[in-house]
């Protein structure tokens, strides 16, 4: 019997004309924040795509799909072969590891937000994210000095490695998501950490801070390098 696939959708007002070219194996499973949900799955407009995933993954516990693509209402802005990735788990499903990050742009913030959170266009009001804070919160201890992850808060998972963390965990993780200030951001840079994994080797790396994996004219290393 073939892996069952899921794709879970955090969606704000995004057209979501793109669904028709996913892949039949993927059950499709449209969370919505909008005013006017239609017949998807309503959720409250607050703690963005992780109070999405998180909602997900509690409610869906004991029933989770084999692998669950996570991913935004518009997911090619920061996942340009999004269609190709989709495709290629629907052939060969077991060639997925157990978790991989979705998504074109690798960048490392530090556990204040001082490298990237303070000076982004959209932080208006120029504050720092307290990453360090948020990580102990989560963890009950002390996290890394630095925090490498690939914008855009997408990515793909084994249900095994999902429950490797007890149902309690992922409950407090749901309640930090909304209560907890700029969670999301924090979320966005730590999924991997909160599955248990490095998502991202030193091998891929090779010791820089910001790495690009869309294909760039003349560019030194290949243009997809992660599993």
């Amino acid at each position: 019997m073939s892996p069952s696939l899921e794709l879970v959708v955090a969606r704000y007002e995004e057209p979501l004309n793109w669904i028709r070219k996913v892949p039949a194996a993927f059950r499709r499973t449209i969370y919505d924040k909008s005013t006017n949900p239609e017949d998807r799955i309503s959720l409250p407009n607050t703690g963005r795509e992780a109070h999405t995933y998180l909602t997900h993954i509690v409610d869906r516990y004991d029933s989770l799909a084999d692998y669950t693509v996570f991913c935004q209402g518009k997911p090619f802005d920061h996942a340009y072969d999004f269609h190709h990735t989709l495709r290629a788990v629907a052939a060969d499903p077991v060639a997925s590891p157990d978790f991989r990050w979705l998504g074109h742009l690798i960048d490392t913030d530090d556990l204040d937000g001082n490298r990237l959170f303070r000076p982004w266009s959209k932080n208006e009001d120029g504050r720092g994210l307290d990453i360090r804070g948020f990580h102990r919160q989560l963890f009950d201890r002390e996290g890394p000095e630095f925090y490498t992850f690939v914008l855009g808060a997408q990515f793909i998972a084994h249900r095994d490695l999902i429950r490797r963390q007890p149902l309690r965990f992922y409950q407090k993780a749901l309640e930090l998501s909304v209560s907890f200030p700029d969670a999301a951001h924090c979320y966005e840079r730590t999924w991997d950490k909160v599955f248990g994994v490095t998502g991202i080797s030193e091998e891929v790396l090779q010791g820089r801070l910001s790495l690009s994996l869309k294909p760039i004219k003349n560019a030194a290393y290949p243009a997809n390098p992660l599993p």
